[in-house]
This record gives structure tokens, C-alpha cells and sequence, in this order.
């Protein structure tokens, strides 16, 4: 594994809490299988065989759905440090659950299912540490989808919108909060299309009741905007 390839893996939240001298002897352990694409090319399709979960050790990919009619959903892009496949991969399916398509030229890891969660014969604590993150890793997937399946609930794009702009207002207790996601990703959560989602955005900053720069949003109307909570 080359140094540069070692950055990408101490990013990725697999290793949390694992430093590079011990990821190297766990690496020994897992034995991961690097492979490159071009730009364009598709890494997995949808259906294929799943048994081992991907971490982009360099480049951005595309992750998304294809319908019938042929129309893409665009699910996320994933870059440098992150991980796919690993909430199917642990649910026991044994397909791809989504397409993966290069959007630059790519190099990936591929760890296998059966390495992961095999002790390994040394049974070093850092196996240990990292079962444990993927655990944490799943079930805050498992906490966002639940989450995202509330915001699906509500109508109202108003109404969606403030009630995600008060909840990142409860957590920091205050009024200029800085949002966790960026537009296309916020869009994409509250299942809404973002010029929209930005329009309305336009909307609230006239009426007074936020302002707003990228990804920071500054409350206003405090009351204004839990009126329109749900």
C-alpha cells in the first residue's frame, strides 16, 4: 500500500482511532484488493455479486439507482477516504443494491466480508476497534434514513425547510448555525429538486425570517420559523 493510498485509509471512518503503524499490521490482516477505472467506467452494477465493501483511496465516484424507463437517481458522490457497500454488505444481501461509476479516474480497496469479520489470527486489538466503527457507521446510516423518511413526510417545502433549519438551531443553541450538508446534498435529503429548494430559500430571506451565505444560515425570526415547523 503506498503512502499516498495510506492518507485516503486514515481518513475513512473504518480506521477511527487507529493510527498508520497499526492500520499497516491491520491491513496485513485484511488483505485489501486495490483496483483502478478510468473516468466514466462503472465500477459495480447494480444486482452484481456483493461480498466486499469499497474505500476510494483516490478520485470521486457516483453512486446511483436506474429505473426501468432508464431515468439515474443520483444517490451521492463519494471522493478520497470514503466508504460504499457497507450497509448491504452487513444486512446480508448478496447483490449491489445500486450502480458505481467513476467520475475521474479511480483507484479503490476492496475488503471482503469474510476478512472483516474474522478475527485474525494475531486477534490485535485494532480488528476489534474497527468492527466497532463499522457498527457505528451502520447505525447512523440506519439513523439518517429514518430521519430522511420524516422529512419525506412533509409536505410543505417551507415547512421542510425550517423544521431542518430549527433542528441544527437545537443542537448548537445558536442562531447562526452552520449546515451539515450542501445544497445538492440538502435536496437530495429532503427529497426536493434544489432550484426549488433554493427559491424558497430566496423567499424566506425576503420575508426576513433567515439570511444565508453557502452553508451558513443565520436565524432571524426565531418565531417566524418554528411557525412553520412540523
Amino acid at each position: 500500500m503506498t503512502e499516498k493510498y495510506m492518507k485516503a485509509l486514515i481518513k475513512c471512518r473504518l480506521f477511527n482511532n487507529i493510527d498508520s503503524s497499526e492500520l499497516k499490521s491491520l491491513l496485513s490482516c485484511l488483505q485489501p484488493v486495490i483496483q483502478s477505472y478510468s473516468k466514466n467506467e462503472i465500477v459495480v452494477n447494480n444486482g452484481d455479486k456483493l461480498d466486499s465493501m469499497g474505500i476510494i483511496l483516490d478520485g470521486e465516484a457516483a453512486v446511483f439507482k436506474e429505473s426501468i424507463s432508464g431515468n439515474k437517481l443520483l444517490l451521492k458522490k463519494i471522493g478520497e477516504g470514503e466508504v460504499f457497500g457497507e450497509v448491504a454488505l452487513f444486512a446480508g444481501k448478496e447483490e449491489w443494491p445500486a450502480t458505481v461509476q467513476a467520475i475521474t479516474s479511480l483507484a479503490i480497496c476492496y475488503i471482503s466480508r469474510d476478512r472483516i469479520i474474522s478475527q485474525c489470527s494475531k486477534a490485535c486489538r485494532w480488528h476489534s476497534l474497527m468492527i466497532g466503527n463499522i457498527l457505528e457507521m451502520v447505525s447512523k446510516r440506519a439513523l439518517m434514513l429514518s430521519k430522511k423518511l420524516e422529512y419525506i413526510s412533509i409536505k410543505n417545502m417551507r415547512s421542510k425547510l425550517c423544521t431542518y433549519i430549527y433542528e441544527q438551531y437545537s443542537k448548537s443553541r445558536s442562531l447562526t448555525v452552520v449546515l451539515p450538508l450542501n445544497r445538492i446534498q440538502l435536496a437530495d435529503f429532503l427529497n426536493v429538486s434544489r432550484p426549488s429548494m433554493s427559491r424558497e430559500l430566496a423567499r424566506m430571506k425576503e420575508e426576513g425570517i433567515i439570511d444565508y451565505h453557502l452553508s451558513t444560515v443565520r436565524i432571524l425570526d426565531l418565531e417566524k420559523l418554528t411557525a412553520f415547523c412540523e
